[in-house]
Formats: C-alpha cells, sequence, structure tokens
C-alpha cells in the first residue's frame, strides 16, 4: 500500500497555485483539470477523463481516455485508479464550483472511498470537506472557524462532538434536520465521533493546508 498522498485535480473551480507534491505521491489530472496542472508547472503522472470540458485532448504519455456515456464519473473514475495504485488517501481540488450536481457527487465519492478503507479530502478556497464513518477524526488545537457535520448515509448514531463551541454526546443525527452547522473551534483539540453511520464535515475558514 503507498503512504503517499494521491493529488486529484478537476476541472471545478480551483485556487490552489501552490501544490508541492513528494516523489512518494501521485498526480492525477481529470478532464479540464489538466490545464490548472499546466499552469502551475507540473507534469501529472496520469491524465483521464472523457475531456468533454476542454477544446482539445491533452497530450501525454499517459493517457486515459474514458467514454462520455459511462456509470462512473471522470472523478470517480479517476479514484478507481488510485486505489488500484494502493494510495489510501485522496486530495482532491477543482471538484467545487460550477455545476452542483458535481459538486454532490463529489461528497458522494468521499462515502465511497470511506467504504473501501481510504479517506478523501475535498478542497475549495476556504473550506475542507470530509467523511468519517463508524469512527473518529481529531483536529488540533490550531485548527481555527467553523465545523458543521451532517448525517450522509441515513441516520448517524452515536455522534459525539469533544471540545467545540457546542458539544453533542451519543446523539443521533438525521439527514431530514441540520443541527449540526456551524460549530465552532476553541482553539484546542477536538473530536468527531460516530459509532454507526456516516458524517459528513465542512470546515470553513480553515489554515492553509
Amino acid at each position: 500500500m503507498e503512504e503517499g498522498i494521491c493529488y486529484i485535480i478537476g476541472a471545478g473551480e480551483f485556487d490552489y497555485p501552490k501544490l508541492k507534491p513528494k516523489e512518494t505521491d501521485y498526480v492525477i489530472g481529470v478532464d479540464g483539470g489538466f490545464e490548472y496542472l499546466k499552469s502551475m508547472k507540473l507534469t501529472p503522472d496520469l491524465v483521464l477523463g472523457d475531456f468533454d470540458s476542454v477544446k482539445q485532448s491533452p497530450l501525454h504519455s499517459n493517457l486515459i481516455r474514458l467514454a462520455p456515456e459511462k456509470d462512473d464519473t471522470d472523478m470517480l473514475a479517476a479514484l478507481r485508479q488510485g486505489m488500484e495504485l494502493g494510495y489510501r488517501t485522496f486530495h482532491i481540488y477543482g471538484g467545487m464550483g460550477g455545476r452542483i450536481s458535481h459538486t454532490i457527487a463529489n461528497f458522494q465519492c468521499l462515502v465511497w472511498l470511506l467504504k473501501r478503507g481510504a479517506k478523501g479530502f475535498l478542497f475549495h478556497k476556504n473550506v475542507m470537506i470530509t467523511a468519517v464513518r463508524n469512527g473518529s477524526i481529531t483536529f488540533g488545537k490550531e485548527k481555527k472557524g467553523y465545523l458543521s457535520v451532517f448525517a450522509f448515509d441515513g441516520e448517524a448514531k452515536g455522534v459525539t462532538l469533544k471540545n467545540l463551541k457546542y458539544p453533542l454526546t451519543d446523539a443521533v443525527l438525521g439527514m431530514d434536520y441540520p443541527v449540526g452547522v456551524s460549530n465552532e473551534f476553541l482553539g484546542v483539540e477536538s473530536e468527531v465521533c460516530v459509532k454507526e453511520g456516516v458524517l459528513l464535515l465542512v470546515v470553513e475558514e480553515v489554515d492553509e493546508y
């Protein structure tokens, strides 16, 4: 299993001009995301997509051309490639903005990763979105801003929020009531736990990653 990060750059809105992947990392340009990588003078390890968002297909020695009519989105196809290569941590950029349907599809991709033993982080401007399933995630004391938690795969049971402005203990969150919106970090280490189910976590005004 690879210990690095698989960076996936999509064709959505993108504002991270200083990505610095390491030798152990892997970079995939998805469809028009290849143009963002070119603007940063970064050569991806793989280019993949149906290229419906670009005027012409990119020139690259490792290119996978997908059919426009398919079940997997281009983003999900890229995640499959990274998983097959052994990566289990994914940083996704250019996956929000534009068509809202694509953004929601990428939220679902985060859950797809979780259910296969991997984890994904979706970045957009001052927002980081991730998900946790039957487990917990810890944030350091340096974390600032807002944290919202949403049930995202049916009910989320046994939800506990520690060291946040609005704590919860062993609560049940449903998909029809946004009680977890706009919590706040307090400058101490905090934790989100869910015993059963999936939570989508939205961190706003985050520090630079």
